[in-house]
């Protein structure tokens, strides 16, 4: 067993795994500053592609160059899942070893594999349907089960809760740990801290709309409710003084995705 996992933890420490993790995180980066570009383009009120991945892809993809662009973001989307999932089977001191550690970046690694598959399905031309209506048909299919609607508003309190505890973590900076602020200038270290506190708290705002409007999916038996990003997004700007608060939060999204260029350089991934 030694000699299969010794082998093992040593790749998941070295250079190559952090290359893939840096790689992984600066186009996690891409995606999210052009969500945040979308989202401000809504409020504005001219914007028809989704506040999502899917519309953060078809964003991008125009022409050849485009095109090229979409197969880096979907490899770096794998990098980061291959990192997440190593991290989960073996940990690393970055994250720690714990048994909470490992189940999160499970998670992470299951959730961004999912979406390098379907940003390569989005490249091929594989797959037509929107985030939005696929997220709408989901939910119906699962409401027709029995418990179906309990099932989906569990699903929707555990966005919720996700979103709270990252508005939580953008506020009390706790992903400074995960940071190498000792290598970083004073100025630089002061402006990487602001946008990471201000993205993460929008990225969990945004979180939380979503969850809600899941659970509302649920209590109301209305699948069109469960909306994701794009939904969230668009509720919030069909408000008093929704656009103004889109705004700000489009410019938070943007924000973390300058964050994510900043752990591309700076993060501690072993």
């Amino acid at each position: 067993m030694a000699q299969v996992v010794l082998p093992a933890r040593r790749a998941a420490h070295s250079s190559v795994m952090e290359a893939l993790a840096r790689y992984g995180l600066g186009a996690r980066a891409i995606v999210y500053v052009l969500i945040g570009w979308i989202g401000l383009q809504i409020a504005l009120g001219h914007h028809t592609h989704q506040a999502n991945q899917r519309g953060a892809l078809a964003e991008v993809a125009h022409g050849s160059v485009g095109r090229a662009l979409l197969w880096v973001i979907a490899f770096g989307l794998g990098a980061y899942a291959l990192w997440r999932l190593g991290s989960a089977a073996l940990g690393n001191s970055a994250d720690g070893s714990g048994a909470g550690s490992r189940l999160k970046s499970a998670a992470r690694g299951l959730i961004y594999l999912g979406l390098c598959i379907s940003t390569i399905m989005f490249a091929t031309g594989a797959s037509r349907t929107g985030q939005k209506q696929k997220q709408q048909t989901e939910t119906a299919r699962f409401m027709h089960h029995t418990f179906g609607r309990w099932l989906v508003g569990a699903v929707g309190v555990v966005v919720v809760v996700i979103g709270l505890y990252l508005v939580f973590e953008g506020i009390t900076r706790r992903f400074e740990k995960h940071l190498k602020l000792g290598e970083m200038s004073r100025i630089t270290r002061r402006a990487v801290v602001v946008v990471g506190a201000v993205g993460t708290a929008a990225r969990g705002i945004v979180f939380a709309v979503a969850g809600v409007l899941v659970v509302a999916a649920a209590v109301t038996y209305d699948p069109k409710k469960s909306s994701g990003l794009d939904g969230a997004m668009r509720t919030l700007a069909d408000r008093p003084y929704g656009p103004w608060l889109l705004s700000t939060l489009a410019i938070g999204l943007i924000a973390f995705g300058a964050f994510g260029f900043a752990e591309a350089r700076w993060a501690r991934t072993r």
